[in-house]
């Protein structure tokens, strides 16, 4: 049984005065109106949460709110990556302004990370900056999206090309509404845990290795995994938060994910975002080998590991199929990491050895696809 008054496990996002903690933990949203009220007294909220996460969670956040005094309403918006548009922005933006809330109100996104990129990025912009808290509700959010303060939306051109980096004033990640999640949901949300494992944290990846399951079953493994994975964020945070320098780590297997996600036109049906990831970790690691930086087994072992809690792992992985390389190449070439038109990825030298390497040459990366692609 839960205890809803146990206390939190608590981990500290170093900015300076824009400080903010992650609290983790069951039965959180039931607090969640204590915890705000305590740090921003007297505030106004608007909860922008999708019609799924709605039906679960949605009374919870605001009984919690009500309780403490906090009034707030709803702007709802359609389930998926879709919802990550111009046109839904619109409507997120129109929504807080109708409820009246001023700068120093609060935005409170309810849900995965697209509701948080894109209420993230609502707050950010409406009266030139308001408050904003993250309640995520999937995995890869609690351990992810909500953490670091990257906000933003998809277009045409490719994924999170327009944005902004705002912080929130706190991240409440309750883990019990993880039983909610389906269990391709839930493993998508791992590859971002196993991400942290694969940049600098090998013991952390050791661990995940013989724990995952009782991860995946909930309790005190699933909690220490999520508070490793948002210490191992928030250190990188801390000391580069504009992505300037250390914070591109964060990106491994994303540059091959973002390009897969684009390829299948950001359809969930087809491959959500934590299964490109899981693709991509495992491409980096197979060309981190082909270029001779890392050993063979190591791309295996992250492989075998990935495969093994139901990750797809290759491109023949992504149902209906995909472009050719050349294509793929022009997706990865949109990519945020792309600087002056040199390709940039993470690579690695081996379990939790990741690195950011600039100026890969267009013909290898070229050169690599096509063998996946035929794998």
């Amino acid at each position: 049984m839960n205890d809803v008054n146990a206390a939190p496990a608590k981990v500290r996002v170093s900015l300076g005065a824009r400080s903010y903690d992650i609290l983790i933990g069951p039965d959180l949203l039931r607090r969640a109106g204590a915890e705000i009220a305590r740090r921003l007294p007297g505030v106004r909220a608007a909860i922008v949460t999708d019609a799924n996460v709605a039906e679960n969670h949605l009374a919870t956040l605001q009984g919690s709110l009500a309780d403490a005094g906090i009034e707030a309403s709803a702007i709802i918006v359609a389930p998926g990556e879709r919802s990550k548009s111009f046109a839904t922005l619109e409507e997120v933006v129109s929504g807080i302004l109708d409820a009246r809330l001023e700068r120093g109100d609060i935005v409170i996104p309810l849900g995965g990370g697209v509701v948080g990129d894109l209420a993230g990025f609502a707050s950010g912009i409406v009266r030139r900056g308001m408050h904003f808290v993250q309640a995520p509700t999937s995995l890869l959010a609690q351990v992810d999206s909500s953490v670091g303060g990257k906000t933003g939306i998809n277009t045409a051109h490719g994924k999170n090309l327009v944005g902004v980096f705002h912080q929130p004033q706190l991240v409440i990640a309750d883990t019990a509404v993880l039983d909610t999640l389906s269990p391709r949901e839930f493993r998508a949300g791992y590859a971002e845990v196993a991400k942290y494992g694969l940049i600098d944290r090998p013991e952390f990846f050791a661990w995940l290795e013989k724990n995952w399951q009782a991860v995946f079953a909930g309790g005190s493994e699933r909690v220490e995994a999520i508070a490793q994975s948002c210490q191992a964020k928030a250190d990188v945070v801390a000391r580069d938060e504009l992505e300037k320098g250390d914070r591109a780590l964060l990106n491994l297997g994303h540059t091959f994910g973002h390009a897969l996600e684009a390829a299948t036109g950001y359809d969930s049906a087809r491959l959500v975002h934590g299964e490109g990831v899981a693709i991509g970790m495992a491409l980096a690691h197979r060309f981190s080998t082909q270029l001779n930086l890392a050993s063979p087994d190591d791309a295996e072992r992250v492989e075998a590991h990935l495969a093994a809690v139901g990750l797809p792992t290759r491109l023949s992985d992504v149902p209906g199929g995909l472009p050719g390389a050349e294509q793929l190449l022009t997706y990865i070439a949109q990519d945020k990491k792309v600087s002056r038109g040199a390709l940039t990825f993470i690579l690695t030298r081996g379990v939790g050895q990741s690195f950011v390497a600039k100026d890969v040459p267009t013909s290898q990366v070229l050169s690599f696809l096509e063998g996946a692609l035929s794998q």
